[in-house]
């Protein structure tokens, strides 16, 4: 909790340090040194019980966390690298599922397997797999999660690292979903992180369905990001994510949020509450976090 209010969440990559491309440094962006020396074991895996531990101390109740099968850019990070933290703490952990259409075929079998294991959600990456969101391969996938009520969490912001193909970040992909899947709940991952601010909000604004979700924007700096509207309107429509391990603090990040004006039961809904109701964690009307 922060302030007596739970905190989740949904967008922290816990990978194993020997499947990265880059140095661990690099993608940290050299925030690592802000973090416990021991979270990774000698073989660079996460360490369930520390990282279990060291969320909690960030305040942190429930924890949405992120594989990702992108060779040409962070490397190849298995949905089995992360089913020790949900096997170690189900209640805290959950994860999102991650298919490349350059990787599985067909989509639907792999989102299929990995929502066998317990996926909440799909998440797509097209600045770091190389397609569009629009690609009609990934439509089954599309039509599975419309189906089961399941987010689609799309990366939509620039990505600095080596091999990034930003061009993938075009606010007309995600139009074209929401066009095809009218009843699919599609997340915007970093709200349009770089040069799509106000496409985000756009789209947020405009469809019941569509949300942003705030990992890898320093909370301070969101009324410029998003000067051209309305923020506590906006705020209605954000899920907080961190973006672990790209952070100093996810306390932090979380109290930048509280300090923005925004009414408690509004924060609540930014904290917590979308979470609930976006990645059907629990009712909001009844969820309590547990205690450690």
């Amino acid at each position: 909790m922060i302030d007596g209010i739970p905190l989740i969440d949904v967008h922290l990559h816990p990978v194993r340090l020997p499947t990265l491309k880059m140095p661990p440094q690099v993608y940290t962006r050299e925030f690592d040194r802000h973090h416990p020396d021991d979270i990774h074991d000698e073989e660079g895996r996460i360490v369930p019980e520390r990282f279990d531990a060291y969320l909690a101390s960030e305040g942190v109740d429930m924890a949405v966390v992120m594989c990702e099968y992108s060779p040409r850019v962070t490397g190849i990070q298995p949905v089995e690298d992360v089913l020790p933290l949900i096997e170690y703490n189900p209640r805290r952990f959950r994860f999102l599922a991650n298919v490349n259409p350059y990787f599985h075929y067909p989509v639907a079998a792999e989102l299929e397997r990995q929502l066998s294991l317990g996926a909440v959600g799909l998440k797509v990456h097209p600045v770091h797999q190389a397609f569009p969101a629009n690609d009609r391969t990934l439509y089954p996938a599309y039509a599975i999660c419309q189906e089961r009520g399941l987010p689609v969490v799309v990366h939509f912001g620039t990505s600095v690292f080596p091999g990034a193909a930003n061009s993938f970040t075009d606010p007309a992909h995600i139009l074209d979903i929401v066009r095809d899947f009218p009843d699919l709940t599609v997340v915007l991952a970093h709200g349009g992180r770089g040069w799509w601010y106000d496409a985000a909000a756009f789209m947020a604004q405009a469809y019941p369905n569509v949300w942003i979700e705030l990992s890898g924007l320093p909370p301070k700096r969101l009324p410029h990001y998003f000067a051209r509207h309305d923020l506590s309107r906006l705020a209605h429509k954000w899920i907080f994510g961190s973006d672990w391990p790209g952070l100093p603090s996810i306390r932090a990040n979380a109290q930048a949020i509280m300090e923005l004006g925004l009414e408690r039961d509004l924060l609540e809904k930014v904290l917590y509450r979308n979470a609930l109701c976006v990645y059907r964690l629990g009712d909001p009307a009844t969820w309590r976090p547990e205690a450690d």
